[in-house]
């Protein structure tokens, strides 16, 4: 087998949801999957792109109407591309898979944030790059100095970002932004972007793809699995200037071909007008976001307010228990299952994630489960 393929296991997130199925009455709070159906507009569209028979290849880089589409929409974020800067991939994944496998060679340093989203380290590791860790402020921000000095003291060609970010919730802010520019002004990297819940924010927005004088050295990548609730019809897209997208492309080709056909015609179609069904989900996350930070305050756990996406990531350390110990056993004793901080890397250790994609009522008896387990096992705390 291949060797690097074995040094990487599959992701802690699908391997607590997958746990729940063999604990009898389990709620999972595990996976990042909206409880909101597709837009109905956006299922339309996929449905008449059958009828019409759009079901054939679409160009590699994907059907121009979407590639427009998705730079119209990136202006309203003062974010600017071109459509021949645009290739729809198969969800972000794939996007981050197949930028990854573009740029490095084995060997490579990149720099990673910790926690983080499992597949950077992961497919890092696969092609053969050395991965470095970069740890995060105390409210999991960005710590502009931990990024400065690792790139002072590293022979690293690449920088990944991850905000709002899975799975803590995290944003940039402007100064962070700011600051963040002109330190890739100074060096020689290019930094990997990853905005998937750049629709999902409960504050200002900001990205370094908005600062233009850097957009040569930018790969933005992002989709809309969470913006339309589709995530099963895998649907993403990379943003970059045309000497990294000429070898993206190949990697995309060669793994692909391209995007499902009806599923580029459903983004196609959300973007023109499904945005007010995204609002109605932000504002509904966002009072999902405030209800779980009253119920664990009142559990008396340690949390950094979330600003965007739809996790939470309260801090497990009072309770002298590795992460996995304890999500183990909140699942077979407490019938809550949640996912391990260990599964986003080592810097993840003493917390847990709670993904809030679910209902009031489910939400509720998850945090009454919640508080009785800790009741039954940590009295003093």
């Amino acid at each position: 087998m291949n060797k690097q393929v074995e040094k990487v296991q599959i992701s802690g997130i699908r391997r607590f949801a997958e746990k729940v199925k063999n604990v009898d009455g389990a709620i999972s709070l595990t996976i990042g999957q909206p409880d909101f159906c597709v837009p109905e507009k956006v299922s339309e569209a996929m449905i008449n792109a059958i009828k019409t028979n759009k079901t054939t290849y679409t160009s590699n880089a994907g059907i121009d109407e979407l590639r427009e589409e998705i730079c119209t929409y990136l202006k309203t974020f003062e974010i600017e591309y071109s459509k021949d800067e645009i290739c729809v991939t198969v969800g972000g994944s794939e996007g981050l898979y197949s930028v990854l496998f573009a740029l490095m060679n084995k060997g490579d340093k990149i720099l990673i944030p910790g926690p983080a989203y499992p597949a950077y380290e992961n497919i890092s590791i696969m092609i053969g790059a050395e991965v470095v860790n970069y740890g995060l402020n105390e409210n999991f921000t960005l710590n502009i100095n931990e990024i400065r000095a690792k790139l002072k003291n590293e022979d690293i060609k690449y920088l990944i970002l991850s905000f709002p970010s899975n799975p803590t919730g995290a944003i940039l802010s402007k100064e962070q932004r700011d600051e963040l520019v002109e330190l890739i002004k100074e060096k020689d990297i290019i930094v990997i972007t990853d905005e998937m819940y750049s629709a999902i924010i409960f504050d200002d927005y900001y990205s370094v793809a908005q600062a233009k004088e850097i957009k040569d050295k930018i790969i933005y990548v992002s989709g809309f699995s969470k913006i339309f609730s589709m995530t099963g019809l895998r649907i993403g897209y990379v943003a970059c200037p045309e000497k990294y997208m000429k070898e993206i492309i190949k990697v995309h080709q060669y793994g692909v071909s391209c995007a499902p056909s009806i599923s580029q015609y459903g983004a196609l179609e959300g973007l023109k007008s499904s945005l007010e069904d995204v609002e109605h989900m932000r504002k509904k996350f966002e009072r999902r976001k405030d209800y779980c930070m009253n119920r664990l305050k009142q559990l008396n756990l340690e949390v950094a307010e979330p600003r965007g996406a739809f996790y939470i990531f309260p801090s497990i350390k009072k309770f002298n228990m590795i992460s996995e110990e304890f999500c183990e056993k909140l699942l077979n004793e407490g019938k809550l299952a949640c996912v391990p901080g260990t599964a986003f890397g080592e810097l993840g250790e003493g917390y847990m994630r709670i993904s809030y994609c679910y209902s009031d009522e489910t939400l509720k008896e998850a945090f009454d489960r919640l508080g009785n387990f800790l009741k039954s096992n940590f009295p003093n705390y």
